[in-house]
């Protein structure tokens, strides 16, 4: 059963996220709780709204560039396994309560931030799917390992590394896989630079391009 701190937290980052008023009797509602058991966990209204700025979902999808995407996906991916460690009841709320067909609003900033570092990675001819495809395979995978490292009594992180190491083979051309030299990856390639910077390209021929670039890529 969840605490009511991580109720809190969730109700909160939910309310922030959706651009709704964050009231001290409002959250307190969605939460579940009276309002000093806000007080007693946070000391003030604001004191939550810190909180969740601080330790929130957010925390551990700022990753730096650091000009090396497989470095940023192995940093980011081992920063999302330490937070669900770090923050288990709330981690256990935000991917235990899916809906059909509708994302989590809380959590699609990570997701997005993942795109965004597999779209580097195909600028640089690694990838052998497209960012999308390969965002969502590593972010099933991470998500997967995290909650099974939760259950664990003493947390595997070597099989974290492990199954870390397989997701991003599976999607990238890294150091230890095939060399990127491919009409696939080369279309990947093309794809990213040109959403990236698309020049002079009519939207015509924008879309005739991907349409090449999606069948060459297959």
């Amino acid at each position: 059963m969840t605490n009511a701190r991580d109720r809190l937290l969730l109700a909160a980052a939910e309310m922030l996220e959706s651009g709704a008023t964050v009231s001290t009797r409002a959250v307190c509602e969605r939460a579940g709780v009276q309002a000093p058991t806000l007080y007693h966990h946070f000391g003030s209204k604001q004191g939550l709204i810190d909180a969740v700025a601080n330790h929130g979902f957010t925390q551990y999808t700022a990753v730096e560039n650091s000009g090396d995407p497989l470095d940023d996906l192995r940093t980011g991916w081992d920063r999302h396994v330490q937070f669900g460690l770090a923050h288990p009841s709330f981690y256990g709320l935000l991917y235990g309560r899916a809906e059909p067909g509708r994302a989590c609003a809380v959590t699609a900033p990570a997701h997005a931030a993942l795109r965004e570092r597999f779209t580097a990675a195909a600028t640089l001819g690694m990838l052998k799917v497209p960012a999308d495809d390969a965002a969502e395979q590593v972010f099933a995978a991470n998500v997967g390992i995290t909650l099974t490292l939760i259950s664990q009594t003493e947390p595997d992180f070597g099989l974290s590394g492990r199954v870390r190491e397989a997701a991003l083979a599976g999607v990238l051309h890294t150091p230890s896989t095939d060399a990127p030299a491919t009409r696939a990856s080369a279309a990947l390639t093309l794809r990213a630079l040109v959403d990236d910077d698309p020049g002079d390209l009519t939207p015509g021929e924008r879309g005739l391009l991907d349409e090449l670039l999606e069948r060459l890529a297959r």
